[in-house]
């Protein structure tokens, strides 16, 4: 692993820990700050639509800009964030810090995605893809975890401080490994083409795949620890465990995507949705089986984050000649159906149906993203187009 890489792998770490780890001290930080629970709660949705609305509108903006300029901007911001968060007097102050973070976060990923491809060789591109989003996944289960830790030992207010330190490492490490034309060929081309780009059936259906995983995900994923207490009968001391279990298939789901997606793209996309199709309709099988389960969630975390890599990476290729609005409407798209999600999820449950039908919702839903998909490659095959040249390739 080249230290350019690692060095964006590590942005991306600091980057998932200030999403997720509010979520450790949100108790203590509704408590400092005067708010009950769920307003605080908003602290966690307000951040979802700051990466889906503001990331692709600064990508967008500042798509001229030096790549490397950009990320190391975008690492100082961060920092600044996190010490915004850290000082915060109300809770109006921590939420507009937050979206501040939020917006950077959802611009980072996107130009991430681009550099990262570009630092190795086409055979290399899942891979490199994968390493980014397993700073998400490695986020949840040492990021979360430490977070956490620290704000319970020296207050919620430590927590951001310790994550802002971490960001401005990242940042540094990224001044002196990444190099300094990193991604000049996404900076040609103007505002047309990035928007035409989204006019390309694969691009457009990955974005409505992307979505739809998020929703069958999340409608679960939201309201995993009552459905493991209250259908499948574990101790509240166990749910830990087996989140961090999911934590650990989810990497190795991760690496795995990057593989096939190296090896055969579409094939390996449509299978991975598939497999996460039936393990969706398993789950609700297996739901009161407490061993069954456990082996279910850790499956279905590794399914559920193996289809990132070649979903993107068939994007970033349809989309190569303009792809700053299409890589940073990725991780907008995810967290529209994050958000989606977790309302299909509580309207379920109002409507009465019980924590073990929220698997189902995964299973519709993953279905139609495998049939999305199968009809995408049948459209592409049939009209028998080539994906466009990069953009420095189109300039020539």
């Amino acid at each position: 692993m080249s230290l350019p890489l690692l060095a964006l792998f590590l942005a991306a770490f600091a980057f998932g820990t200030a999403e997720f780890v509010i979520a450790g001290v949100l108790p203590d930080v509704a408590l400092g700050l005067g708010v009950s629970i769920p307003v605080a709660g908003f602290l966690i949705s307000g951040y979802a639509m700051g990466i889906a609305l503001g990331g692709p509108l600064l990508t967008l903006l500042t798509k001229k800009l030096n790549r490397k300029r950009l990320v190391l901007l975008l690492g100082a911001g961060f920092t600044l964030g996190q010490a915004l968060c850290a000082i915060a007097p109300s809770f109006e102050t921590l939420m507009l810090a937050r979206i501040f973070v939020s917006v950077l976060h959802g611009s980072y990923f996107g130009i991430a995605f681009i550099l990262a491809t570009g630092l190795v060789p086409p055979e290399r591109r899942g891979f490199a893809m994968a390493l980014i989003l397993a700073g998400l996944t490695v986020s949840n289960i040492l990021g979360v975890p430490g977070g956490t830790a620290i704000g319970n030992a020296l207050g919620w207010r430590t927590t951001f401080w310790a994550v802002g330190a971490l960001g401005l490492i990242a940042t540094l490490i990224v001044a002196a490994a990444l190099p300094a034309n990193a991604g000049a060929a996404a900076t040609g081309g103007g505002f047309r083409r990035e928007f035409s780009a989204l006019r390309r059936q694969q691009v457009a259906s990955g974005l409505l795949v992307a979505v739809l995983v998020m929703i069958g995900q999340y409608s679960l994923f939201t309201y995993i620890a009552p459905l493991l207490t209250e259908i499948t009968g574990l101790d509240s001391q166990a749910i830990p465990v087996i989140l961090l279990l999911y934590g650990v298939g989810s990497t190795i789901g991760v690496f795995i995507g990057g593989r096939l997606a190296d090896w055969r793209l579409l094939p390996s996309l449509i299978a991975i949705l598939s497999v996460q199709t039936l393990l969706f309709a398993g789950l609700y099988f297996v739901s009161p089986h407490p061993v069954l389960m456990s082996i279910g969630v850790v499956l279905w975390g590794g399914a559920n984050f193996a289809f990132g890599s070649p979903l993107q990476s068939r994007m970033l290729i349809w989309a190569a000649d303009a792809p700053n609005l299409t890589s940073s409407l990725i991780p907008a798209g995810f967290n529209v159906g994050i958000a989606i999600g977790a309302l299909l999820g509580a309207a379920l449950l109002d409507a009465g149906f019980g924590y073990r039908a929220l698997p189902l919702i995964g299973t519709v839903a993953l279905a139609l993203a495998a049939i999305i998909v199968s009809i995408s490659a049948l459209l592409e095959r049939r009209a028998g187009s080539a994906p466009p040249r990069p953009a420095f390739a189109a300039a020539e």
